[in-house]
């Protein structure tokens, strides 16, 4: 009764860490396509005509001298 914590089906192992752990991947199709996909998109023009709309508005207005 010395090794209580274990159960009968249970055996010691050593556990490496993710970074060790070499083999065979999961799903090679998805890390094929992760490794393929582009960077983030563009904004979309809605964004960019509320950003000038804004920018319009907190612009002082100021009088042009003829």
């Amino acid at each position: 009764m010395a090794n209580k914590a274990l159960a009968t089906r249970q055996k010691m192992m050593l556990r490496a860490l993710p970074a060790q752990q070499v083999g065979k991947p999961r799903n090679p199709v998805a890390a094929l396509a992760k490794a393929r996909s582009a960077g983030a998109h563009a904004k979309p023009l809605s964004t960019e005509r509320q950003a000038a709309k804004q920018q319009l508005k907190k612009a002082p207005l100021v009088p042009e001298d003829d």
